[in-house]
């Protein structure tokens, strides 16, 4: 079974909440708490991270998630999302749409940058949703108040084992 997996890191402290179908426990190595939907959703926050749950239609399945803070691992079955669009993750600067299985989204106050280790990712500005670039294995973009073209870019080991290494991969 193929799982879709998106790690996000923020810079804002904050708390998860919301009106969902899930379940909150704490891990404690490295401290992480896990907030488990029943469609197989999981999210894994640090315990400072700002998360903001999004179920748009108020049926208890997560559309996405608005980060505003530290860093979250979304685990994501590829069938638990029929919704047009998929799932998404919204930051103050991008938007960056499941269109595969594992995908990385960093966020600091100057930009949000995106990663892709398997599958496909579309990603756009937040102000301008309708001009997006889609990323593949290995491909990254970094995303800030510029209003250039986003540009595509291969991301260094370092920098992807670096995001990973705070969720204990």
């Amino acid at each position: 079974m193929r799982v879709a997996t998106v790690l996000v890191a923020c810079a804002v402290p904050g708390a998860v909440h919301a009106q969902t179908r899930c379940t909150e426990t704490t891990r404690f190595d490295p401290p992480l708490r896990v907030l488990r939907c029943d469609d197989g959703l999981s999210l894994e926050t640090e315990r400072e991270a700002a998360l903001r749950p999004i179920d748009r239609d108020g049926d208890g399945q997560l559309e996405g998630a608005e980060i505003g803070g530290r860093a979250v691992l979304v685990t994501l079955p590829p069938r638990s999302r029929p919704r047009q669009g998929g799932f998404q993750i919204l930051t103050p600067h991008a938007i960056a749409s499941v269109r595969g299985t594992v995908y990385a989204v960093d966020v600091t106050a100057a930009k949000t940058a995106v990663f892709v280790a398997r599958g496909r990712v579309a990603v756009a500005r937040r102000n301008a949703p309708a001009v997006s670039v889609t990323l593949g294995p290995g491909e990254g973009v970094d995303v800030d108040a510029d209003q250039a073209p986003l540009e595509v870019r291969r991301w260094p080991q370092e920098r992807v084992r670096g995001l990973l290494e705070r969720f204990g991969r």
